[in-house]
């Protein structure tokens, strides 16, 4: 098979230590004016009502009021990712501490945009349900595997193929490959694991070494079947140091949305 690689090293850390609300907005964390968390149009900075919000480690879920405001009457402790979607909007995911949640948020959320297309706002897991504690990320882990990888068929229309075109991951976690121990992501020393890979009709186009949130993958245009069915497939990677068998490293994502 034909392959382009796409390096991607993109996460995203976003911490709120103020008593006002932080405006959350892609990978942007700055001091918001409320007191309360609010789910806002990122273009218009009016509320959004009907949003769903929920955190899938807690299974817990709330909806925004016609101002877009909501509280999250849930007990967090440690990491967990927030999940936003709202009909029309891209679904908009990120990985957060328990201590910015202890603080009312405000997160910006964008229209998708006649081009762009939500593919799939569900959670995966993909792995063999054999990991260990030290695992990045495995404390947030909360359903069971589907099995090594990922499919979703769809048809792509009204692209403009003078602008990039991107597969966005809205937030990945598992990941355990040598950078993402090496940066602290999880705390396995004896081993890790190959990095998922992502095929597009076919076609190995990239490899993510970190978890994060956001990880845009740039779809090479001659691989796009223009009002035609195409392909995204998600592999996880395996624990290279294990040769006896193949030992899948166990992952979850959420939130794919085609950008354009």
């Amino acid at each position: 098979m034909k392959k382009f690689f796409i390096t991607i090293l993109l996460i995203f850390f976003i911490t709120s230590s103020s008593v006002f609300a932080s405006t959350i907005e892609g990978a942007v964390s700055e001091e918001g004016s409320g007191y309360s968390s609010r789910i806002i149009d990122k273009n218009t900075g009016l509320g959004v009502s009907g949003a769903k919000v929920s955190l899938p480690k807690q299974n817990y879920t709330t909806t925004t009021d016609s101002d877009g405001f909501f509280e999250l009457d849930t007990q967090v402790d440690g990491t967990t990712i927030l999940s936003v979607q709202k009909e029309n909007y891209k679904p908009y995911s990120v990985t957060l501490q328990s201590k910015a949640l202890s603080t009312p948020i405000v997160i910006g959320i964008e229209r998708t945009g006649a081009s762009g297309l939500v593919l799939d706002s569900n959670m995966y897991h993909l792995g063999d349900n054999n990991y260990s504690d030290l695992s990045a990320n495995a404390g947030e882990f909360r359903m069971a595997t589907i099995g090594p990888f990922y499919t979703k068929r769809f048809i792509l229309k009204n692209l403009k193929f003078n602008k990039p075109i991107f597969l966005v991951i809205g937030s990945i976690i598992g990941i355990d490959t040598d950078m993402a121990r090496s940066i602290g992501q999880n705390k396995i020393t004896n081993a890790f694991a190959s990095p998922p890979e992502i095929y597009f009709n076919g076609n190995k186009i990239s490899e993510i070494q970190i978890n994060g949130d956001g990880q845009k993958i740039k779809i090479p245009p001659p691989l796009i079947r223009r009002n035609q069915i195409n392909e995204i497939t998600i592999r996880t990677g395996h624990n290279l140091m294990q040769t006896a068998y193949i030992d899948y490293d166990d992952i979850e994502f959420m939130n794919l949305f085609i950008e354009n």
